[in-house]
């Protein structure tokens, strides 16, 4: 009863507010009225930058989802089936960035990336450049490596414990069989840890979407996330109706994305249930 209280009065309805608020209008002093109207869907409908901005926030979560995924593969690969002591220790380090606030952890980037900052102060002195590099702050590449960095563990977590729950019995028995470690792990292994591979992208897909603090910090002028869009809607431009409204398109984007995920996942998980 404790967590039905929590999640309905800190989720289910701050969402239903939400929704409700979408339908309201604003006058031109930028007044919210009560009542039930469309307006504010056409408007998100009507103009592109809105739409534009969630569609290019999304090819942004699937590029971060991929390379948290190619980055997480060989670590949790490592300390499942290579690692023999110290297991909980390494599975620990991955999770320890946790553990430190996300603002420091983003804020830590712009010291790396900075013109002054450790990266642009190595290539100096390596003369690999003559001057510091613009681009690796205030662009949508720090942007990137900031969101890959934080979102990383969400991703290594579960493929790690995928990875642990595969039966050795069947890695014994692909090698009694004639298969090298390759065939081994692309016959047998990632098959059955596609369920936590497909659960760990999903994560760094979705928190992705609703960041806004990583462009906010590191992005540049032309690295906007929709979520930053739907602050703004809702700070500065004192358009709740609007920032309500899209919103909502996010949240049934996800809802749609979660969807897919969970089918796949469930598929997956069938055929791992069949394999044991």
């Amino acid at each position: 009863m404790p967590l039905v209280i929590w999640l309905l009065i800190f989720l289910v309805f701050p969402y239903c507010y939400i929704f409700i608020q979408s339908f309201f209008e604003t006058d031109n002093f930028g007044k919210t009225i009560p009542g039930v109207s469309l307006d504010s869907y056409k408007r998100a409908f009507s103009n592109s930058l809105y739409i534009g901005t969630i569609f290019r926030t999304l090819m942004y979560a699937v590029l971060v989802a991929i390379i948290c995924i190619l980055l997480s593969l060989p670590l949790a690969y490592w300390i499942a089936f290579k690692v023999k002591k110290n297991k909980t220790f390494m599975y620990t380090l991955i999770a320890l960035p946790l553990w430190v606030s996300y603002i420091i952890r983003a804020y830590a980037w712009k010291i790396i990336l900075g013109r002054e900052g450790v990266l642009n102060t190595f290539f100096q002195w390596a003369h690999i450049t003559d001057k510091p590099v613009e681009y690796f702050l205030y662009s949508t590449f720090s942007t990137i490596v900031c969101l890959v960095y934080i979102l990383t563990p969400f991703v290594a977590i579960p493929i790690y414990t995928a990875f642990e729950q595969i039966p050795k019995s069947l890695i014994e028995a692909a090698k009694d069989l004639g298969a090298g470690s390759f065939t081994t792990f692309r016959k047998v292994v990632f098959p059955l840890a596609l369920p936590g591979i497909i659960s760990g992208g999903t994560f760094a897909l979705v928190l992705t979407m609703g960041d806004f603090l990583s462009p906010l910090l590191l992005g540049g002028p032309n690295t906007l996330f929709i979520s930053n869009i739907v602050q703004n809607l809702f700070g500065t431009s004192n358009d709740r109706p609007l920032g309500s409204a899209v919103g909502i398109l996010i949240l049934l984007l996800i809802f749609l994305i979660i969807a897919i995920a969970a089918r796949a996942e469930k598929k997956y998980s069938s055929l791992k249930s069949n394999a044991r």
